[in-house]
């Protein structure tokens, strides 16, 4: 085997610190039942910017595309939300009936036209063959954005509420005409995107006031289904506060989450490594850049958290999008590499750590084949799906990941690591924040034994390894044993992301 530069770095570090004194100690006692809902996807049709939903469709079948199906359900997400931007224009009846009769779209934020291939029945049925539960965000009006109103594209409460009543009625007449004699049972609906964004949109107190009327509309139709308000920060005169605070104010008893998204997620240095190419001229500087980064996730969820608990509120947190916003926009090469591993790893151990407050999170676009910022990315024509860094870190932390929150007491510096439980399994997820040293730590459960485990570990050997049709599996996590002892330990090596799971007596 050849040894790198890096590796001898990381030999040489270790021994100079060594183990003993560094310990991951976990209190096994329960804090919070995880939610069924916390690993989301989002899909948004983005016309000519990335051909997303058209390329996961295989046209020659006419079915989703085998390959997509097959890596999203390794991949194993709680939910897939529908909507963004597009959902400001998007008719939901043009999607139905007999594709070769659907109407195009004219895709206003991303360019092009939509085929309306996918409708409803489409992403519903795409969903539970993947395992996971449908969300649609509504056209909410348009957002507000009134050329959509100009143009005949706005929805209104009773196109969405006539929308619940389609899914979930089990009596709907021209749901059964279209194919599905059973009720859908869509139960997540979100109620405005990104309504607090631009100078077009809604104002604060006219989004409440249609999330009270659209909130009406829709529970009419079907008392259990769940809503998300939107509750971010404003732009300009309106930047400083969140509507969180005003939203359970006014419109409290009608919502069950408040949505908030980890956009413009962009470097605040002046002197960034992370604009275009220049990460690769210091890759160790953009892994820390990227750290860094990672803390504004943390600062943005507890803002939310202290408005909720201000307001003693029985709503929780739904951040239904989310990704690093660099330049090239949406198209920055890093995301593709194991050096996006930094931001992405410690945000999602972020959200886990607030998961008493945070139900729903997501830290990426859904499948395409242009943008870097997608978890999926699909060869066109089709034939092979691939995940990336944000992707495959999803995948591992979903498959092994316990039923309650439990919390870290202690553990070195470097590594930062978010822990669960479910019986007599402890699982952690780590991330080793440091760019050439590994770390080999003691681990322990307080008042209980380590009668042995497994680490499932993606550590290429270069943080600059990317993935790519070349090597889709290229992040793919290794088992390794870990073996019970007096001292049970574990080195985890440099830019490295694992789970561990601990068997307990």
């Amino acid at each position: 085997m050849s040894h790198t530069r890096r590796d001898f770095m990381a030999t040489a570090a270790l021994a100079a610190q060594p183990p003993s004194g560094n310990a991951v100690v976990v209190d096994p006692a329960p804090l919070f039942e995880f939610s069924p809902h916390f690993y989301m996807q989002f899909m948004e049709p983005l016309g000519v910017a990335d051909s997303s939903v058209e390329a996961s469709w295989d046209y020659e079948r006419d079915d989703w595309r085998k390959d997509l199906v097959e890596t999203t359900k390794d991949l194993a997400p709680d939910v897939v939300r529908w909507g963004g931007i597009y959902s400001r224009y998007y008719k939901w009846r043009e999607g139905l009936g007999p594709a070769r009769k659907r109407p195009p779209m004219y895709n206003y934020a991303w360019s092009g036209w939509e085929t309306h291939r996918v409708g409803t029945h489409e992403f519903v049925d795409f969903n539970r063959r993947v395992g996971a539960e449908p969300l649609y965000c509504v056209n909410f009006s348009g957002d507000g954005v009134e050329r959509y109103r100009k143009d005949g594209r706005w929805g209104d409460a009773r196109e969405a509420a006539d929308w619940v009543s389609y899914a979930n009625d089990p009596d709907h007449a021209e749901r059964k005409r279209n194919g599905s004699p059973q009720p859908l049972n869509i139960k997540l609906w979100q109620l405005g995107n990104e309504t607090s964004y631009g100078s077009e949109v809604f104002k604060r107190d006219e989004s409440i006031h249609q999330t009270i009327e659209f909130a009406r509309a829709m529970r009419a139709r079907d008392k259990s289904i769940q809503l998300i308000g939107w509750g971010d920060y404003g732009r300009g005169n309106e930047a400083r506060e969140l509507w969180a605070g005003e939203l359970l104010k006014q419109a409290g008893e009608h919502i069950d989450y408040v949505a908030i998204h980890m956009m413009g997620m962009s470097p605040r240095r002046k002197e960034t490594w992370l604009r275009g190419n220049r990460y690769q001229k210091d890759p160790a500087a953009a892994w820390e850049e990227l750290l860094e980064m990672s803390g504004i996730v943390e600062q943005r969820v507890s803002d939310l958290e202290r408005v909720l608990a201000a307001q003693r509120a029985r709503q929780r947190i739904a951040i239904t999008e989310g990704h690093l916003s660099l330049v090239p926009h949406n198209a920055n090469p890093i995301l593709i590499e194991w050096l996006s591993a930094a931001y992405h790893a410690r945000s999602l151990n972020i959200y886990h750590r607030h998961g008493a407050q945070v139900r729903i999170a997501t830290g990426a676009d859904f499948a395409g084949n242009r943008w870097t910022v997608n978890a999926v990315m699909l060869q066109t024509p089709r034939g092979i799906s691939f995940l990336t860094p944000v992707g495959a870190i999803m995948r591992l932390y979903k498959r092994h990941n316990g039923k309650q929150g439990v919390a870290v007491r202690s553990a070195p510096a470097d590594l930062d690591i978010a822990a669960s439980r479910t019986g007599n399994r402890v699982f952690l997820h780590v991330l080793n924040k440091s760019y050439s040293r590994p770390v080999e730590a003691a681990l322990a459960v307080q008042g209980m034994k380590i009668a042995g485990g497994r680490v499932f570990e993606i550590a290429p050997d270069d943080p600059r390894t990317a993935a790519g049709l070349d090597q889709p599996a290229v992040f793919a996590p290794l088992e390794k044993a870990l073996t019970p002892g007096p001292v049970v330990s574990w080195r985890f090596p440099a830019t490295s992301v694992s789970a561990v799971e601990l068997d307990l007596t």
